[in-house]
Order: structure tokens, then sequence, then C-alpha cells
């Protein structure tokens, strides 16, 4: 019997990264021992009262059921105070604060909940490949705006207002920017409040990275005049809190649009566990040391991957913030995947394609931060090694002419 696939998936491939994983688990049973520089996923553990308050809550005998589908209300105060410490952001518990079950289940309940068929979406080019798997499902045009070394990865807002909007009914934003790791002043996010305002787009706006190696103090858009009007704001304790695997997010801004999108998630969950929702409440509660006691640890593996890269040849993009390090490859590989297929063949290194972020991704490589030190001077190790070699054959090529 044959079964068509559903129309909606026509444009929307595997995952990257599961495709890409699978490619490196295979190559590693086959014992290859290769480092992996790719993927953002924290090997850090989160702060022992987190796990505790797990532990604590799954050892109660009443508290495995079935959990609210707008969480527990301890949870939603534990984001608004979130909110409101870290950002100056003050959120209404009940009505403007929305747990998930990570930030990437909450851009599709936020695409099901408003695109359809005729509207179309601006995402981000280089940018989180999910937005664009998104708009496509939800059956809506894809309009990517361009990001640049030129502009700094910043949107030309001016450029778009000049284009025809019609039928744009979302933009997808993401600052501090994933793959680039630039950050956002708020005089440029208050030119993106007036451009939706005037232009009547919603804004969502993805803020996982703001407190992962970011010099200055993490903006919320929410923060700026008019915002609540026109955007919804994503966040995560994926990176900032070392739970990634645990699937901890949140959707805050205007009440009745979280309404809307409560109607599809109710429909496709059973609540978030209780005692990941306690675990979440002690992880919102920790203070500045957790987040300098991170950040030393993180400044000192950037180093290390700064001076991988340099032995690359390749060039950082300047103040960068996050979990990742984001750099143009050198001139003799024609691009980023050919860059990263020919580390991951000669030294067992893999670094992400810049491509897989959009066209103005080719140019460049990113390389991830969630290794050990240990790990990071291994591969540093492989890259000079690798050097190496490739002068000693240029030295004998150059004597045998």
């Amino acid at each position: 019997m044959q079964v068509s696939t559903a129309s909606r998936l026509a444009n929307t491939g595997e995952y990257y990264f599961s495709r890409k994983l699978r490619e490196l688990a295979a190559l590693n049973a086959a014992g290859a021992n290769i480092i992996s520089l790719g993927i953002g996923s924290p090997d850090l553990p989160p702060h022992p009262s987190v796990v505790t308050a797990l532990t604590a809550t799954a050892s109660q005998p009443n508290t495995h059921g079935y959990q609210s589908y707008q969480g527990t209300p301890v949870l939603r105060q534990a984001m608004a105070d979130f909110y409101q410490k870290s950002y100056g952001v003050a959120l209404n518990p009940a009505t403007e604060v929305l747990p998930l079950a990570g930030s990437k289940e909450g851009l599709m309940h936020i695409g099901m909940a408003f695109l359809e068929v005729g509207d179309a979406v601006l995402i981000p080019n280089p940018g989180y490949p999910t937005y664009r798997a998104v708009a496509e499902i939800c059956g809506a045009e894809v309009r990517e705006y361009d990001l640049t070394a030129e502009t700094g990865w910043l949107p030309d807002l001016d450029a778009l207002a000049q284009s025809d909007l019609s039928r744009v009914k979302m933009m997808l934003v993401n600052y501090p920017h994933m793959p680039t790791g630039t950050p956002a002043s708020p005089a440029f996010l208050q030119k993106l409040v007036a451009f939706a305002t005037a232009h009547g787009i919603m804004l969502v706006h993805d803020n996982p990275y703001g407190f992962v190696l970011n010099e200055t103090p993490p903006t919320s858009l929410l923060s700026i005049a008019g915002a609540k009007e026109v955007a919804l704001e994503l966040n995560s304790l994926s990176k900032s809190h070392n739970l990634a695997g645990w699937r901890v997010g949140m959707l805050v801004g205007r009440a009745e649009w979280l309404t809307e999108v409560l109607r599809f998630k109710s429909n496709m969950d059973s609540g978030m566990f209780l005692g990941i929702q306690q675990a979440a409440v002690a992880a919102l509660a920790l203070g500045d040391d957790w987040f300098a006691e991170l950040n030393a640890t993180y400044r000192a593996r950037r180093a290390l991957v700064l001076e991988l890269l340099a032995s690359l040849g390749c060039t950082p993009a300047p103040g960068q913030t996050g979990l990742f390090i984001w750099a143009a490859v050198p001139p003799q590989y024609a691009d980023g995947y050919a860059m990263s297929d020919a580390v991951l063949a000669e030294a067992r290194v893999f670094l992400t394609p810049g491509g897989i972020f959009g066209s103005n991704g080719l140019g460049y490589i990113r390389a991830s931060l969630c290794q050990p030190e240990s790990v990071l001077r291994e591969a540093l190790a492989r890259v000079k090694e690798l050097n190496w070699r490739h002068a000693e054959l240029a030295e004998a090529s150059r004597l045998n002419r």
C-alpha cells in the first residue's frame, strides 16, 4: 500500500543536525573519534538546587499526573519574576506568560495559531533553520531579509519598508542573533517596533542567548515602549541554565495572542511534568553568581576556539555573544561546506557550515563552545597537526619542482 506524504512537507527536509549527528555517530562507530563543535547543546550540568527540586518532587507519590496546559501558577510567577529582575519587564503571570516544552515547540505553536496559505513571513538570512520550516509547514510564503557583515548582521528596515509588505503577517527576529552572535541595541529594537507598528506586522522575537558571554545587560524586546502591542517573545532555559534536554521555555507578551497559542497548544500536549516545572522555578531564582561562573567557563573555552579558528585561517566576526563563534572561511575553500568537509576528513573535527543557515552564511563556519577545555585542546592539536602536514607537503612539492 502506498500512502502519499502531506503536501505541507514538500519543501521541508529533515533537520540538518538530525542528519549530521547520525552521520557523525556512524563515523565514531567505525572508530573515527570525531570531535564535534557543531550543535549548541550545553555539556555543563544545571545548578545542584535545580536537580534537588526535580528529585524532591519526583519522590512524592502524588506528583506524576497530568498538569495544567498553562503550567503551574508558581512557575508562571517565577517566569514573570525572572523577566522583571532580568529585563525590567512587568508581566501578568496569569495572562502574559505561557510555559513551553522548549522554545522550538513554541515557534510551531505560534505558526499554527496565526499563519495560513496566503500569508507571508519575514525570516532572517542567515537564521535558525526552524524559522523557515515553521513557515513552510504552515503553508505561508517565506520572504527572506538579508543580514550581512556590511550591515552589522542587522536588517535594513528602511529598505524593507519600501517593499510590498501587504501580505506580511509575521516577522521572525532573533537577538542576540544565532548564528552570528550579534547583539541588538535598544535603539535598533525601538526602530524594529516602530517598523512593525507602521506595517501591522506581528514580531516574534526568539531570545535564548542573552545571558551567555554578553558584555552588556540582556535585553528583552518587550522592554521597548509599544512592543507588547506588536510582539511575542520566546525565551528558554536551555542555554542560560544548562537545561537543554529538559525542554523548558516560555512565551511571553500580549495576552490575547497567548490565548490563541494556547488554543492550539492545548490540543498538542498534556502539560509539563511537575518535577521539571519545580526545577525550572529553582533555576529561574538563581542569581548573578550563577551566570558569572557559567561565563567564566565559556570565556576560557572561547579563547581556545578562537585559537583553533585562527590556526585554520578563519576570521571571526567582531562583537559576538552566545555559545558559538561565527567566522569567515579562508580563501582556499569555496565555502563553509567545503571547509567543514575538509576539516572533518583530515582532522576529525566537525565545524558547522554557515550555509545551513541561509545563502548569506555560505562563506562562514560556526564553532560551538559546548565541549570541555580538554576536548577543545585536543581539537586544537589536531588542527595544528593538520597545518604541519599541509606545510610539509607544500615544501616537498616546492623541492620537487
